[in-house]
């Protein structure tokens, strides 16, 4: 495995004001306990916490905010009224609607959240002084996939069956045409990021595998797995935020960056839904699972890996954590979390292995 030749600079985001969208969230949440920890100003703007319970509760997200605000991002001239207040540097865009089942059951709202809400944030940056880089965070899952073998790479071909992937797959053409057409040439640099699949302790969102699986074991029930064939790159929390946090820095001093960036492990490591959840299980020390055969439920994609050499080439990052770690990690998290450990305390420790390279 490669070593992670950059990380975050503590240095660089001292003092800085920051925007997270969507901090409310499993990303979020943990991309701003990060920031803060390395002295960045941090305004929040996201929904409620819609799970119980939340990394944001659990956490006490709100307190390593400057400002904390619930506002739905679908409301634009609200959402610009508080990136104006907020008066931000550096914008990380997470708030989305992020999950595939759930874009089946409410198609309209998640293009509402995940295409004007990206184009309110962008438009509320249009002639904003402060704002200098903006890094916008959609999904491995924009791409028109033809379930081949190859990665994806970030010039292939955007699509989605799925309203979440087709979404996201617009709201890459709408960051690309704001980009083009107005902030550029303001002087602002902007980045869409597109990740593989996370886990990490704190997720408790439904349809995610590992929080799927902590649930149903510490019930003492089996845990259901619709499409144990599907290969998805699974990689850490903190390997995408890290890699966020490393391109925002970059582009502040080399504006020429801007662009699409995929952020995941090596190919090679793309793994099958049931390769985890054998891993996840062994780790926790049983736990019943009951395989399917892949006919149940809408349609998903089957094989998803992303190529992820431009990471390597323009920013220097590689992965830190294989996927067993990972998944012991994460394992960890929950136990831990569960028996009365403070969630922030665990989340902080996790930051500082990743940082030292533990």
């Amino acid at each position: 495995m490669e070593n992670l030749v950059r990380r975050p600079d503590p240095a660089f985001w001292r003092g800085r004001n920051v925007l997270v969208t969507g901090h409310t969230g499993f990303k979020g949440g943990w991309l701003t306990l990060w920031l803060a920890r390395m002295g960045a100003a941090v305004t929040g703007i996201a929904l409620p916490p819609n799970t119980t319970p939340s990394l944001f509760e659990r956490a006490g997200i709100a307190g390593h905010c400057a400002a904390s605000h619930f506002h739905d991002i679908r409301d634009g001239a609200g959402l610009a009224r508080l990136v104006r207040e907020a008066a931000p540097e550096i914008v990380f865009h997470l708030a989305a609607q992020p999950l595939v089942r759930a874009s089946y059951r409410e198609p309209v709202a998640t293009f509402a959240a995940n295409v004007m809400g990206t184009a309110h944030l962008l438009d509320a940056l249009r002639d904003l002084a402060s704002a200098r880089v903006a890094v916008m965070i959609t999904t491995d899952k924009v791409y028109h996939n033809r379930e081949w073998p190859y990665p994806y790479r970030e010039d292939d071909a955007l699509g989605g069956h799925d309203p979440y992937s087709a979404s996201k797959a617009a709201s890459e053409i709408v960051i690309a045409s704001y980009r083009d057409s107005f902030l550029r040439a303001q002087g602002m640099a902007v980045a869409s990021a597109r990740a593989g699949n996370v886990i990490g302790g704190g997720d408790w969102a439904e349809d995610r595998l590992i929080p799927d699986a902590v649930r149903a074991w510490l019930a003492g029930d089996v845990l259901e797995i619709r499409r144990p064939a599907a290969i998805r790159p699974w990689q850490h929390v903190l390997e995408p935020l890290c890699g966020y946090l490393v391109l925002a820095e970059a582009m502040a001093g080399l504006p020429a960056l801007a662009g699409a960036y995929n952020f995941g492990p090596p190919t090679h490591e793309a793994s099958t839904v049931r390769d985890v959840v054998d891993l996840a299980r062994s780790i926790w020390g049983g736990g019943e699972v009951r395989y399917g055969d892949g006919s149940r439920g809408p349609h998903e994609a089957n094989w998803l890996a992303l190529e992820v050499a431009k990471v390597r080439t323009a920013l220097g990052l590689g992965p830190r954590w294989a996927l067993r770690e990972s998944v012991e990690r994460t394992i960890r998290w929950y136990r831990e979390e569960a028996g009365g450990a403070d969630a922030a305390a665990l989340c902080s420790a996790e930051i500082a292995a990743f940082e030292d390279g533990r």
